[in-house]
């Protein structure tokens, strides 16, 4: 393989590498965030089955419950995409590292 081939392929893997790290930082963001979501859904869950006034309960569920779990199934549906982006660019990269490993005869 040429240099310059070479070089080229391997500039273009540390540009996809930092796009994947910024893919990673925002997929640990992400992740950290749903389990906040998920402790809050939860212990909003628990309170709603330990009250036994009716009102109280729609409070709770239309201040707490309902906008915990619309969150957190956004989140949830961010971090899925996420993932799909992490592995897409883990592909790129292997494949420009093999790539970059050819040698011509």
């Amino acid at each position: 393989m040429e240099p310059y081939v070479k070089n080229a392929l391997l500039d273009w893997k540390e540009e996809i590498e930092q796009q994947k790290k910024e893919i990673d930082e925002e997929y640990e963001r992400v992740k950290t965030e749903l389990q906040l979501y998920s402790y809050k859904f939860g212990i909003t869950k628990q309170v709603i089955q330990s009250t036994i006034n009716e009102e109280m309960i729609n409070n709770i569920k239309t201040t707490y419950q309902k906008p915990f779990e619309e969150k957190y199934n956004e989140l949830k549906l961010q971090l899925k995409k996420l993932e799909e982006k992490r592995s897409v660019f883990n592909m790129f990269v292997e494949k420009i590292e093999n790539a970059s490993e050819i040698k011509v005869k």
